[in-house]
């Protein structure tokens, strides 16, 4: 398992309730969280799934996310 990390523009609690569907729906993806506190907005997830594949799931939920 990998831990990567993005910066993305999931910046409140609901945007949290709305992208956690997708997160916690992927299997491969173990854990994940994100630091709304921290100005660049950064996503954690431990995963074997690829940068791309997470950057896909985060933009199925509606957000941005690219390479921290």
């Amino acid at each position: 398992m990998n831990t990567l990390r993005f910066t993305t523009n999931i910046n409140c609690a609901n945007c949290v309730r709305a992208v956690t569907p997708t997160l916690n729906g992927e299997p491969a993806i173990a854990s994940w969280q994100v630091d709304t506190e921290n100005p660049s907005k950064v996503l954690t997830v431990t995963t074997d799934l690829s940068e791309a594949q997470v950057l896909a799931l985060v933009a199925d939920a509606g957000f941005q996310a690219e390479k921290a």
